[in-house]
């Protein structure tokens, strides 16, 4: 996204609207439905206070979670502009490793509990159309239809991420722009036959219908009003793209058009009561809408839908590449297909989303089944931001807003998530269950990963500085080939030059490697998401450096570019020997050939382990079964066309002596 799309601007702001509230935007579709069917038949005395008293819970929940939590606070735990649960939590991890627990806990749930919204949003959409007559065409009352529709939009969706969707992107805020203005419209159409609606928007009557005898649900009823707020969560890990000031300037608009369509489906349905207590799967949303525009609605609504699953899928993919920077998931190829740097694709995440979501479709069928599942992982989520949001707080020394915070919205998403668990058995078992599965990955290779490093770093290190006089005079020893100009290693470089012994053990006893110099790349993955910087220390010498990369947890890991540009850095500031290659196609070349060692140390036999502890030895071989499906170090590294050289080597060099081998007579 380009920086002028950042800054408070009227093309930022429509940008905004098509790339922020597809989610939350797309709620008035179904949420009224929900609360419908969850309440039941009344009778026809009971509509107006039941109407009432949604809306009411409808208003205060998009006022206390979505604006006050996630507008005016959570937008201020900007990680570098970035937003998102990985971004907070990046923020706020050096106060307490804990704190990893809600921020797993928390990405697991929004990515299983996304896989609903292009689901319920489209099937909804296109559920519009069952029963109508438009022009010569009929459309049935049937279901199969519809699925068969919805899986051709989502297949078609799925099938044109890899191409990039820049251009479509632009075209988003004015779509969505039409959307807002026109439900708000159709909203005010209807409130204005019965403007006592609006006596929802005082907070009296959200308690009083909760505790009223004509909510037969009791606080259950919330599972279904929290649909309205679903997608605040995605508000927030989209702020990176759009900024915050584009965010405050259109969430107002926003709002106001939201509360239109729920006040005038609530004003249709108290003015229809009796239809509405007649006619079985009545939709308030289409229902309201006079039927000479119930054509463009639905067509409205459809497009609306897709921009919802659009920005669902690209969140998703966002979501994927910040856990793999912040090492919580396996590697996975990731491309960028557009011009702007947020865009980016992931085909492992596009195809499994595909999969699971058209899953959901088939397996719920309808809108409203989806709708009784929908939102309990989502909870899970908003609680876990919660926590984290409240250590932000702590850390910007504000513990008393922090206590009242974490109380105050610790209790109300407690008492959602309570609500929500009714939809367990109504479906929200599948979310959960693909939570638990997300969840399981993100355990086994962030916990396998420590383990395992804690095993690495019992291991033998040795001083660099005790073998720079090798080094040097293997670099200009002729009797021995050479065996690259340039000779990298990625591998951690600590401040007082310790390195794995495994290192200098392959560049000097398994075969001497001859290199004019020896690169030891330390790669630092920092916080900052787009941060891309090195610094270089030469050890006194010409032919050994020692280099820290700083990349972003966004920042593409292209080590090939990166360096070559640090060694032509280093050539024109005359701390590197010319390496002007004697043979070669291009023109004034002056970098030498790179060689790059990738060492893979291994236990040499994970299951024959006897010192290790139980559960670390379930981590780490969770962790190498995961390794088979993640990228190669090369190819992470962006070193595919690179000369790369793997060296598989034991875990502990030198094995102890098997005392009870004995030599026969």
């Amino acid at each position: 996204m380009k920086k002028s799309t950042r800054t408070l601007s009227t093309v930022g702001m429509l940008i905004t609207l098509g790339i922020v509230y597809g989610d939350i935007g797309t709620s008035p579709l179904y949420v009224m439905n929900a609360i419908l069917v969850q309440s039941g038949k009344h009778s026809l005395a009971a509509t107006a206070p039941i109407m009432l008293g949604s809306i009411s819970l409808i208003f205060w929940t998009l006022m206390l979670i979505t604006t006050i939590k996630y507008i005016l606070l959570a937008m201020r735990a900007d990680n570098r502009h970035e937003g998102g649960i990985f971004a907070l939590y990046a923020l706020v991890r050096p106060q307490a490793k804990w704190l990893i627990v809600p921020a797993l806990i928390g990405g697991a749930a929004l990515l299983a509990d996304g896989t609903l919204t292009p689901a319920v949003t489209v099937t909804s959409a296109i559920e519009g159309l069952k029963g109508q007559t438009l022009g010569p065409l009929h459309f049935s009352a049937g279901q199969g239809w519809v699925l068969l529709v919805v899986t051709g939009i989502l297949l078609g969706l799925f099938l044109v991420q890899r191409f990039g969707t820049e251009r479509i992107g632009w075209s988003f805020g004015p779509m969505m722009f039409i959307w807002f203005s026109f439900i708000g419209l159709v909203g005010l159409h209807n409130l204005w036959t019965y403007p006592a609606i609006l006596k929802a928007l005082s907070p009296t009557y959200a308690i009083t219908f909760l505790m009223s005898p004509l909510n037969k649900q009791g606080i259950f009823i919330l599972g279904s009003v929290f649909l309205a707020t679903t997608g605040a969560e995605a508000l927030y890990s989209d702020m990176g793209q759009v900024g915050k000031q584009n965010i405050y300037g259109t969430w107002p608009f926003v709002y106001v058009t939201l509360m239109l369509s729920y006040l005038g489906q609530g004003a249709w349905v108290i003015r229809h009561a009796e239809q509405v207590l007649a006619t079985e799967g009545i939709n308030p949303f289409y229902a309201m809408v006079p039927t000479a525009w119930r054509l463009f609605a639905i067509v409205i609504a459809t497009v609306a839908a897709i921009i919802a699953s659009q920005a669902l899928i690209t969140g998703s993919y966002t979501l994927v590449h910040e856990a793999i920077g912040l090492k919580l998931l396996p590697r996975l190829r990731i491309k960028f297909p557009g011009k702007v740097k947020s865009q980016l694709y992931v085909g492992a995440v596009n195809w499994l989303l595909c999969a699971v979501t058209l899953s959901v479709v088939w397996y719920f069928r309808t809108s409203s089944h989806m709708e009784a599942a929908y939102g309990l992982a989502i909870t899970m989520t908003m609680l876990m931001t919660t926590l984290l949001l409240h250590a932000f707080l702590v850390q910007k020394h504000h513990p008393v807003l922090a206590k009242i915070y974490v109380v105050s919205f610790g209790l109300l998403e407690s008492l959602f998530l309570l609500a929500s668990l009714a939809k367990f058995v109504h479906g929200g078992y599948v979310t959960l269950l693909i939570t638990v599965v997300i969840l399981t990955v993100m355990v086994f290779w962030y916990y396998g990963n420590l383990r395992r490093d804690a095993y690495l770093e019992n291991t033998e290190d040795v001083s660099l500085l005790d073998f720079l006089p090798q080094l040097t005079a293997l670099s200009h020893d002729d009797q021995i080939p050479s065996f690259a100009t340039n000779l990298v290693f990625i591998s951690k470089v600590t401040p007082d030059y310790q390195i794995k012994r495994a290192i200098i053990y392959s560049i000097l006893d398994q075969q001497p490697k001859r290199a004019a110099v020896y690169w030891f790349v330390t790669v630092n993955e920092t916080d900052t998401p787009y941060e891309c910087s090195y610094s270089v220390n030469t050890l006194g010498t010409h032919n050994v450096m020692d280099v820290q990369l700083y990349l972003g947890f966004k920042k593409p890991q292209r080590l090939n570019v990166y360096l070559r540009q640090i060694v032509n850095d280093l050539l024109e500031e005359g701390i590197l020997t010319d390496q002007t290659p004697r043979y070669s196609s291009m023109p004034n070349r002056q970098v030498g050939n790179f060689k790059f060692i990738m060492l893979n140390q291994q236990f040499q036999d994970l299951g024959a382990q006897e010192n290790i502890p139980i559960d670390d030895l379930i981590l780490i071989g969770g962790r190498l079964l995961l390794q088979r499906i993640s990228l190669s170090p090369q190819r992470w590294y962006g070193l595919g066309f690179s000369d790369v050289v793997e060296e598989r080597v034991p875990l502990f060099i030198g094995q102890a002596p098997d005392r009870t081998l004995k030599r026969r007579v």
